[in-house]
């Protein structure tokens, strides 16, 4: 091989090795922990109907969800202090303390990585009777 195609293939090597795509990626970030501090009503009668929880706190999401013995209930954000969902009949068949929980979702950080993590509340207290 003559010197200048070695140097040309050098080059191209070089040129093809250098031209990788990378990128850097951030962790998410904590979210927004909720907080509750009253449920209405606090307590229902086991075996009992269908009924609406509501959930008042702090720095609830749009998307936040309410969970109720570790299930995530279909939810209805009212505003950053209150959310709803209708507990069906099903989820209140036992007597017993089961707690209740929000979460916040996390969001998508885009193809850099980022967002934040999904946050819940410290437990509250439920009482079936």
């Amino acid at each position: 091989m003559k010197i200048t195609e070695t140097l040309m293939l050098t080059t191209v090597l070089a040129a093809g090795l250098g031209c990788g795509y990378s990128k850097k990626t951030t962790p998410p970030t904590p979210g927004t922990m909720p907080t509750i501090t009253q449920l209405s009503p606090a307590s229902a009668t086991a075996g009992g109907a269908t009924f609406q929880l509501e959930v008042d706190g702090t720095n609830f999401a749009t998307a936040a969800v309410i969970n109720l013995n570790g299930v995530a209930q279909t939810t209805t954000w009212v505003s950053a202090t209150k959310v709803e969902a209708m507990i069906p009949a099903s989820a209140i068949m036992n007597s017993g303390t089961v707690p209740v929980t929000v979460t916040n979702p996390g969001t998508p950080g885009g193809i850099y990585g980022g967002g934040t993590l999904p946050e819940t509340s410290a437990p509250m207290n439920f009482t079936i009777n």
